[in-house]
């Protein structure tokens, strides 16, 4: 969450016949806030939902906030190790967690090891728990691995906004958005249908937001089109942005969602009660610049890496 400081300014009038001037861009103050407390709140909800919805024991429930823990850790840990700021995790009933944090610029090498930091850990996890369980013959040691391997292989298939989606994205076509947008396309339709043979009817929910994010980055594509045509800078941090950029892109959105920002008219440069939003989908349309760094044979290893996931646990229930 964030507070922004508005400067007292006078509006500018659009009919003045003066060269413009563009009131300073709104501050962004980071706002401490006890994250802690709200993920601690989000997981009970979690556990409450999961209970009643799906009639499952605590025990189970604890297994499956377990999982979630350690893999949102594993994205975490290495958003942190490469710079990133204001790094959470969040908790989301019934539908998982996802951690998120900001950084503009980043290369395909730290954003692979990122998505893959997230599996891994609960991967290797859940093959050594099966390893040690041949012995042991433990029931509540089998549930546990096969929550850790079963959450951590769905996460790795080849589907946005999965993490195994987002690898193969990343490593392969994520400045080409074209292919990009196939891919969702693509992934929104393969995991409606797996929804729909499982009728696990809660987690369509999964496609629809999908599709809802494919249609707010097709907008967010348009305009950064256009800034580029009128040399507008979109790939660049909001506190780097000029007066005047903030206010053309600010321009641009609400050209782009009319209904969402009712009220607030294009071309008039004041400050209004929903600013603070207004920032907020100025800065999401700012775009991450991801630096190429890897090469071909590289991102064949973290390919083959990635295929490795499939590959162990379905060894060790082979060679057992």
């Amino acid at each position: 969450m964030t507070e922004h400081d508005l400067p007292e300014t006078d509006p500018i009038e659009p009919e003045s016949t003066h060269p413009r001037v563009f009131p300073p861009k709104p501050e962004v103050v980071e706002k401490k806030q006890n994250s802690a407390t709200r993920s601690l709140l989000s997981l009970f909800i979690y556990a409450l939902l999961f209970y009643f919805i799906f009639d499952q024991n605590i025990v189970y429930i604890a297994a499956i906030l377990v999982v979630l823990i350690i893999h949102e850790l594993g994205h975490f840990a290495f958003m942190k190790w490469y710079g990133y700021s204001n790094v959470k995790i969040f908790i989301v009933p019934l539908l998982g967690a996802f951690t998120s944090g900001k950084k503009q610029e980043v290369s395909q090498k730290q954003l692979s090891l990122i998505i893959l930091g997230g599996p891994v850990p609960g991967i290797v996890i859940g093959c050594v728990l099966f390893w040690l369980n041949r012995d042991w013959q433990n029931d509540t040691v089998k549930m546990l691995y096969q929550t850790f391997l079963f959450i951590n292989i769905l996460n790795c298939l080849p589907f946005h906004p999965l993490d195994g989606g987002r690898l193969i994205e990343t490593l392969f076509f994520n400045e080409n958005y074209l292919i990009r947008r196939i891919f969702g396309i693509i992934s929104v339709v393969v995991l409606g249908l797996l929804f729909l043979y499982q009728q696990n009817f809660i987690l369509l929910i999964v496609p629809v937001l999908i599709t809802l994010e494919l249609m707010n980055e097709h907008k967010h594509h348009k305009i950064r089109e256009y800034l580029k045509q009128e040399n507008i800078r979109s790939r660049i941090e909001y506190e780097d942005l000029t007066n005047e950029e903030y206010w053309l892109i600010r321009d641009c959105v609400l050209l782009s969602y009319p209904k969402k920002y009712a009220g607030v008219s294009p071309g008039v440069h004041q400050y209004s009660a929903i600013e603070p939003l207004l920032v907020q989908h100025v800065s999401a349309v700012l775009q991450v610049h991801l630096k190429n760094d890897l090469r071909s044979y590289a991102k064949v290893a973290f390919l083959l890496f990635y295929l490795l996931l499939f590959i162990l646990p379905i060894a060790l229930y082979a060679f057992a």
